[in-house]
């Protein structure tokens, strides 16, 4: 991963090399890689709610228990579309990677939940020497 040139200004010169998913971790250090500038708390928000033929197939679902399919496919979209955001803030900031990633879920109202992903967005240099 390459960083950014900094200036006396403290911003980069170039936008950093965009977060990939292997970049982001729950972990607070990289394998191979150290931290050279915290950016802060990055955050990727998203509401969902369920639709009618939603509540009422996964009511059907609930019938004959085991995995509610439905339920489970919200579910993943919504954390993925809160994970993506978090990505799209870190990049914005100019990161190379997240660290402290966590995910929140918080029902706002009957059938209308929050995911929040969040971390921290930082730059990371490689610390592996290259011959």
């Amino acid at each position: 991963m390459s960083s950014p040139n900094w200036s006396n200004s403290g911003r980069p010169h170039q936008q950093a090399t965009l977060v990939t998913n292997p970049m982001v971790t729950t972990a607070f250090d990289l394998a191979g890689y150290r931290v050279v500038r915290n950016l802060g708390v990055v955050r990727g928000l998203t509401v969902r709610s369920r639709s009618v033929v939603g509540n009422i197939g996964a009511s059907i679902q609930t019938l004959f228990g085991g995995n509610i399919t439905i339920l489970t496919s919200l579910c993943e979209k919504a954390r993925s579309e809160a994970f993506d955001l978090l990505v799209q803030h870190a990049a914005e900031l100019g990161a190379n990677a997240i660290i402290g990633t966590r995910y929140d879920a918080t029902e706002v109202m009957p059938g209308v939940t929050e995911v929040l992903a969040y971390g921290t967005a930082v730059i990371v240099e490689s610390t592996e020497t290259t011959a």
